[in-house]
């Protein structure tokens, strides 16, 4: 044999030997995701069975197989939300090298991933692992990458940072970085900073970031100063609300429901709801329209401190003025009147809640089950329980043990 003939006796064997390997791996991929069928999967239907597996999934390994099987990219919300789960599980098993590794993998073996919008993503993951060293390398070697580092990425690596709750090192990054990698900073650079210093208890702190936004012609927006008047309230700084709703004002940025309902969030969670109530009232007073995300707030806040009357009395209006309560609005009543021992209202609920096919979690469920049951009600008990094993069949045994402790 020529050594030409050898040299292409060779290349076919090892495209064959690829050939196999990669059936193979799509064989043991498609086994993962989707064990009882053959029939290959779409990217959308990978994408959910693989959010699916990780919901319930501990091995450390297994969850990166699962990613690895579903071919995860960032373009694709379902896939980022997959993506996340997959990190928040691994950071909860201090799997951090597993992370590392994982990254580092897809960096090297997935072309399609080699760009700035998967680095940035992967820039947000190691914050949220909380291993801000490598987030920040990361973004160091963008440009070794194929990526070049710029506001996004710097944005990326500021809420890295915020989400390892690394304060001191947001101000660093924002104060360094830009000159350092000779990045503009935007509109979300400014917010994020904003946020973070209101996170960390420094609202303060926001006006010398809104003063550099007026000197570098960068227009603070109605999310700039909702922030900074949550971050004051939560402080309980309520004159420098009122100079927040100045500067508003004074940069022609409209005060309207967005602004409103924040205000009226920050005063149910300092459990002051009468006061955000007043403020609905006065909005209203003046023509301005409350939305479903006002009552939720108010609803919340009343079942917070116990005012359950309250807080049935907003549901109503809530309907009968035409507003459609969200699923948090209807959970959020059942649990509480579980809690005050009212089953019967709790029930109602429920079942309104159910009809749209929104189904409270399971600690809430059981609370009202059990109390059903304790009350008499043993058979809407039974019923309720059926419903959820028909919604839920993955957690039928589960169920199955509860009604097995009712009362007979």
């Amino acid at each position: 044999m020529s050594s030409i003939s050898r040299f292409r006796f060779l290349r076919t064997c090892n495209r064959q030997k690829h050939y196999a390997l990669s059936q193979i791996h799509a064989r043991h991929f498609s086994s993962i995701l989707n064990p009882d069928s053959t029939t290959p999967l779409s990217s959308k239907e990978k994408s959910r069975a693989a959010l699916s597996l990780l919901k319930s999934e501990k091995n450390p390994e297994r969850i990166i197989e699962i990613c690895r099987a579903a071919s995860l990219t960032p373009e694709s919300h379902l896939d980022r939300v997959a993506f996340s789960l997959a990190i928040s599980k691994l950071t909860g098993l201090n799997y951090y090298e597993g992370i590392r590794n994982f990254v580092d993998e897809l960096l090297k073996t997935r072309p399609d991933l080699n760009n700035e919008k998967f680095i940035s993503n992967a820039i947000v993951y190691y914050g949220q692992a909380g291993l801000l060293n490598d987030a920040l390398q990361l973004f160091d070697k963008m440009p070794q990458l194929g990526a070049a580092q710029n506001a996004k990425s710097l944005n990326a690596l500021l809420f890295s940072c915020m989400l390892a709750k690394n304060y001191d090192e947001v101000k660093r990054v924002y104060l360094d970085f830009p000159g350092k990698y000779g990045v503009k900073p935007n509109l979300d650079t400014y917010n994020t900073v904003i946020k973070s210093f209101c996170e960390s208890g420094s609202a303060s702190s926001c006006y010398s970031v809104t003063a550099e936004m007026v000197r570098k012609k960068c227009k603070p927006n109605a999310t700039t100063f909702g922030l900074m008047i949550a971050g004051f309230y939560k402080e309980e700084k309520f004159d420098e609300v009122g100079k927040v709703l100045e500067m508003m004002k004074k940069h022609e940025v409209a005060i309207g429901i967005g602004t409103y309902n924040i205000r009226i969030q920050s005063l149910c969670k300092l459990k002051k709801t009468m006061e955000a109530k007043a403020l609905l009232d006065g909005l209203q007073s003046r023509g301005m329209k409350p939305n479903s995300v006002t009552y939720s707030h108010l609803i919340h806040g009343f079942c917070r401190e116990g005012k359950l009357n309250e807080a049935k009395d907003l549901f109503k209006k809530m309907v009968n003025g035409g507003f459609k309560p969200e699923s948090d609005c209807y959970f959020t009543l059942v649990h509480y009147y579980c809690k005050s021992g009212d089953f019967e209202a709790a029930l109602e609920v429920c079942k309104k809640s159910m009809e749209k096919d929104w189904f409270p979690n399971f600690s809430s469920m059981k609370l009202l089950v059990e109390g059903l049951a304790n009350s008499s009600k043993v058979d809407e008990a039974k019923e309720l329980i059926e419903q959820m094993k028909t919604k839920f069949p993955k957690k039928a045994d589960v169920w199955s043990e509860v009604e097995e402790k009712l009362p007979k």
